[in-house]
């Protein structure tokens, strides 16, 4: 038991710079809201309900993280800052990393049957800041939602997903291989061609608009010396 917690620990500073020891860790917010719900989750199993809602409901007031108890949660689990949502039938593997205002939120089905509503996130998953993933949908293996992106369909193995609504780049084999990419976001020098050519055509397109804009602002002068020129 307190190897598998040293190893959680290890886990977490792993992926953070940020703590200076073991003991700073065990104040973040994230690991007390794993800890209680493998306290509510059990409660879950042995259907106390209510009684693992009362967990639940405490722990969310601790932490501002709101994980179901019959969420179904692997190793290691990091989530880095608060204000992230777990639903009842969202399934976490192994060493997966997830990041402030995240919800893994659930479908309203139409038949009212009960079933599986939330996502399923395989191991070494990282989802970035404000991401939304809905619905019975699978995030593959090593997949990296980024930041805000909102997240409907599959994701396939090694994928990262961007944008409203999250489309699937193509990232360099160099930068998929990493261990570890913060917030689920390649930075500029792992950013992908693609990305960088979209980009670039960003940029011509907004400095044409600018030269447009000032061919219009010239206009009226050169009809106006135009008609002074043919009056003489």
């Amino acid at each position: 038991m307190f190897d598998r917690l040293l190893a959680y620990i290890d886990s977490v500073k792993a992926r953070d710079p940020a703590p200076r020891s073991r003991w700073e860790v065990l104040t973040y917010p994230g690991v007390w809201a794993l800890f209680w719900h493998r306290v509510a989750h059990w409660l879950f199993e042995a259907e106390l309900f209510l009684l693992a809602r009362a967990i639940n409901h405490f722990s969310r007031m601790l932490t501002a993280i709101d994980i179901h108890p019959g969420a179904k949660i692997g190793r290691n689990l990091f989530i880095d800052h608060g204000f992230t949502v777990i639903g009842e039938t969202a399934e976490i593997g192994h060493d997966v990393t997830i990041y402030q205002n995240v919800t893994l939120g659930g479908t309203n089905p139409t038949n009212g049957v009960p079933g599986k509503r939330h996502p399923t996130i395989a191991n070494n998953v990282i989802i970035g800041s404000g991401a939304q993933v809905i619905g019975p949908i699978t995030v593959g293996e090593r997949a990296r939602i980024g930041a805000n992106a909102v997240v409907t369909d599959d994701v396939p193995e090694g994928a990262t997903m961007i944008g409203f609504k999250a489309r699937s780049t193509l990232v360099p084999v160099e930068t998929w291989m990493r261990e570890f990419m913060p917030y689920g976001t390649p930075c500029d020098e792992a950013a992908e061609p693609d990305m960088r050519r979209v980009e670039a055509l960003e940029k011509q397109l907004t400095e044409m608009q600018r030269e447009l804009e000032q061919l219009r602002q010239k206009l009226p002068e050169s009809e106006a010396e135009r008609r002074s020129g043919t009056a003489e």
